[in-house]
């Protein structure tokens, strides 16, 4: 049997934390400030926006922060261009040049790349490989396209299931 992944949230508690406490504060603050200064639309629509915009930018450089992290990547990195570049043009990158998730080794369940033809933890052959090079070979390729061994019958094939 595969061990199971540990499941864990994405975002930190920490960011919730710090998402609540702003929205409190910057609620408070528009709510003592609102009457004198704006009229009587903005009044209603203000003091909720604004806070909620603040909190679910926190929430979403703490989703880039979890994310990476949890991708294997450069998550302070990736935080700190979330947070400094305005209007949310680190977090679009993000999005755009994160990596893709990691799959499961099928015999130890440690995580494992979709491009590795071994296990790096067991050494379980996770997809088919060139017998000269170890590298991954896709389907019907007769010769491995890195270095030009012929792989059609000796090509290394996964015992069991593949990774993901």
């Amino acid at each position: 049997m595969i061990p199971a992944p540990k499941q864990e949230r994405v975002i930190p508690m920490a960011a919730w934390i710090i998402a609540g406490i702003v929205f409190s504060f910057l609620f408070l603050m528009f709510i003592q400030i609102g009457p004198q200064k704006l009229n009587h639309n903005a009044r209603m629509i203000v003091p909720t926006l604004v806070p909620l915009a603040a909190a679910g930018n926190i929430l979403a450089i703490g989703y880039v922060y979890g994310d990476a992290k949890r991708r294997g990547m450069r998550y302070v990195m990736w935080t700190l261009l979330a947070t400094l570049l305005f209007w949310g043009v680190g977090i679009i990158l993000y999005f755009i040049l994160r990596e893709p998730l990691s799959g499961f080794c099928s015999k130890c369940g440690k995580s494992a790349s979709h491009n590795f033809a071994y296990c790096p933890h067991c050494g379980t052959c996770l997809q088919p490989s060139c017998p000269a090079c170890h590298r991954v070979i896709e389907g019907p390729w007769s010769h491995c396209a890195w270095c030009g061994a012929p792989v059609a019958a000796r090509a290394a094939t996964p015992r069991g299931d593949r990774l993901g």
